[in-house]
């Protein structure tokens, strides 16, 4: 009488995505197909040009190339099902490959907010301390700064990811999401998941409240730097060498803050379009930050649109 009747364990999960609305899948098929293409040729080319061109082999550089190898991997780890499930109505998944995809997508974007700050860091020191950057941001130094940010950001995974494939699961394995997030996943716990909430909030105040006030102190004394430069030429080159990163950095952070803020309807007939708009913007925000980051990097930064030009050029004489 008084035993729980869980029924045999899940083994694998049912993506909705967005079969309640049949007419916007072909459409958005085609739009993130498009911005998924735009992802890996922009990132590879910047990952192509800051190996191949010398003049690229700085600390800043390495960053934005490990930066862009992020957002390909970030993105490869759910945009194929996600284009897959618009053209296969209640797409399955297994129970590993859900939890492989939860791990990756978890593990990048930790990675990423580390990996902003460990930039903002390498500014903070080229600006504010130039005569001793090559000594601070010796190879060394910046290579150790980048795998840590791997490493924290798949650590922080591996245990969110645990926690949640050791919960029991019954009954519903419909997972009304466009692809295997680990909250939606949560969602379809038979137990308490109080102690993964918890564990989640205190990690997003880790790799996103530190990160931003790291960065914003940052640029606290970049800024008082810049202003103290007697002339606007010199004012204006030293902020060049950054802004870029802060372009990147507001829209990073500002995407996830209005995502994680956005206000619940209080409205029963507007459940359908703030459900429609809960699986939207997560996808738009992990589709168009990695396709601005190139752009942003090879319009502000002319060592780079340099690079692009020398890459395009020699491929084009060499042909």
């Amino acid at each position: 009488m008084g035993e729980t009747n869980w029924s045999s364990p899940v083994v694998g999960f049912i993506l909705l995505g967005l079969s309640a609305h049949p007419r916007l899948e072909k459409t958005f098929f085609v739009l993130i197909l498009s911005m998924y293409l735009v992802i890996l040729l922009g990132n590879g080319v910047l990952i192509l040009v800051t190996i191949l061109d010398s003049r690229l082999h700085t600390p800043m550089y390495f960053f934005l190339g490990n930066l862009s190898f992020l957002d390909i991997c970030y993105t490869t780890s759910s945009i194929p099902l996600v284009l897959d499930g618009f053209l296969t109505p209640r797409k399955t998944i297994s129970f590993s490959g859900c939890a492989m995809q939860m791990f990756l997508s978890f593990a990048m974007g930790a990675t990423e907010c580390v990996l902003l700050g460990m930039m903002a860091f390498d500014r903070y020191v080229a600006i504010c301390n130039p005569l001793r950057y090559p000594v601070v941001m010796s190879r060394s130094v910046y290579v150790s700064m980048a795998v840590s940010s791997w490493t924290i950001g798949g650590a922080a995974s591996v245990v969110h990811t645990s926690l949640t494939i050791q919960l029991p699961f019954c009954g519903n394995n419909v997972i009304n999401h466009l692809a295997c997030e680990i909250l939606a996943v949560l969602k379809l716990a038979c137990v308490d998941i109080s102690i993964n909430v918890i564990s989640m909030g205190v990690t997003n105040v880790i790799f996103l409240g530190v990160p931003v006030l790291f960065i914003s102190v940052s640029y606290v004394f970049i800024i008082a730097t810049i202003l103290r430069i007697p002339s606007a030429e010199g004012r204006k080159k030293a902020f060049s060498t950054c802004s870029a990163h802060l372009t990147v950095v507001v829209i990073f952070y500002g995407t996830l803050f209005f995502m994680y803020r956005k206000p619940k309807s209080k409205d029963p007939l507007g459940a359908d379009k703030e459900d429609l708009s809960d699986k939207l913007i997560p996808l738009f925000y992990g589709v168009v930050t990695p396709m601005l980051n190139p752009v942003i990097y090879s319009l502000r930064n002319k060592d780079v649109k340099a690079a692009v030009r020398n890459l395009v050029a020699q491929k084009y004489f060499t042909q």
